[in-house]
C-alpha cells in the first residue's frame, strides 16, 4: 500500500505568527477587548489611586493585562490619552438641559456639577484646570455653560464675560479643595501653630472654620454671591433698555 504523504503547511510569516500570539495572551490575561474607552477609564482608575506620576503606557499596560504596545492601536500617544481622560471628566460634568430649570438654576446645577467632577477625581484635576478643553467634548461643553446665559437673554458679550467670571471661581475653588491649601508646596520652615496662636490672633481664631467640614458652606456662599451679582448686573441691564425705550 502506498500511503500519502500530507503536504506540510506552509510557515505563517513571523509578523503574522507574532501578532496572533499577542492577541491570544492579550485575550487570555484580560478577558475583555481593548477600546479606546476602556483604556481611558482604566487610566483615569490609575491615576485616581495613584497620581499622575504613576500613567505610563507600561504601567497601563499592567492594568489593562496587555502589552504597552497593543494601547497605542487605540490612543496614538499619551497627548491623545490625555485627551481622553478630560473626556471621561466631562462626561461627569453634564450641562442641565432647559427643562432642568431658569438659567439662574441651570447655572447653579452646573456648577455643583463641576465641582463633583473635581473631588471626584483630585489627583487629575490640577492637569484638566489647565487644559484648553478644545477636545469635541470640551467645545461642546463651553458651548452648553454659554448657551444657558444666553437663554437667559444675555448678550453675547456678556455671556462670554459671566462665563469668564464662573470659570474663575470655579476653577480656583476646585484646585484649592483638590491640590491646594494644606496640600500644596509649603515653606521650608513653616511658621508654627504656637506662634501664630502667640501672634496672629485673627489667623488663629479663623483657623478652625478652614477645615474640610467647612468647605461646602463655603463654596456654596460663594456661589451664591457671585450668582446674585450676575442676576443683579442682568436686571440692572433690562432696567437701562426699557430706560431707553421710554
Amino acid at each position: 500500500m502506498i500511503t500519502k504523504v500530507k503536504p506540510k503547511p506552509k510557515p505563517k510569516p513571523l509578523a503574522r505568527t507574532l501578532r496572533s500570539k499577542l492577541r491570544g495572551r492579550i485575550q487570555a490575561r484580560s478577558g475583555v477587548a481593548l477600546s479606546r474607552e476602556r483604556i481611558a477609564a482604566v487610566a483615569l482608575v490609575l491615576v485616581d489611586r495613584e497620581g499622575l506620576g504613576a500613567l505610563s503606557a507600561r504601567r497601563l499596560g499592567e492594568e489593562l493585562g496587555c502589552e504597552a504596545m497593543s494601547i497605542y492601536h487605540h490612543i496614538p500617544s499619551k497627548a491623545h490619552l490625555m485627551d481622553a481622560l478630560v473626556d471621561l471628566m466631562l462626561a461627569e460634568a453634564r450641562i442641565p438641559a432647559a427643562h432642568d430649570g431658569d438659567w439662574l438654576e441651570r447655572l447653579r446645577q452646573a456648577a455643583h456639577v463641576f465641582r463633583a467632577m473635581a473631588l471626584m477625581h483630585p489627583k487629575f484635576f490640577p492637569f484638566f484646570a489647565v487644559h484648553r478643553l478644545n477636545t469635541p467634548s470640551g467645545v461642546a461643553f463651553i458651548n452648553g455653560v454659554i448657551g444657558i446665559l444666553r437663554d437667559g437673554g444675555f448678550s453675547d458679550r456678556d455671556a462670554a464675560k459671566y462665563f469668564r467670571e464662573i470659570g474663575y471661581y470655579l476653577t480656583g475653588a476646585a484646585l484649592d479643595e483638590t491640590a491646594g491649601y494644606a496640600k500644596g508646596p509649603s515653606a521650608a520652615e513653616p511658621v508654627s501653630n504656637e506662634t501664630i496662636a502667640a501672634n496672629f490672633k485673627h489667623l488663629a481664631a479663623a483657623a478652625p472654620y478652614f477645615q474640610p467640614e467647612h468647605f461646602q458652606a463655603t463654596f456654596e456662599s460663594g456661589l451664591e454671591m457671585l450668582l446674585e451679582g450676575i442676576r443683579r448686573a442682568h436686571g440692572a441691564g433690562d432696567l437701562a433698555a426699557a430706560g431707553k425705550g421710554d
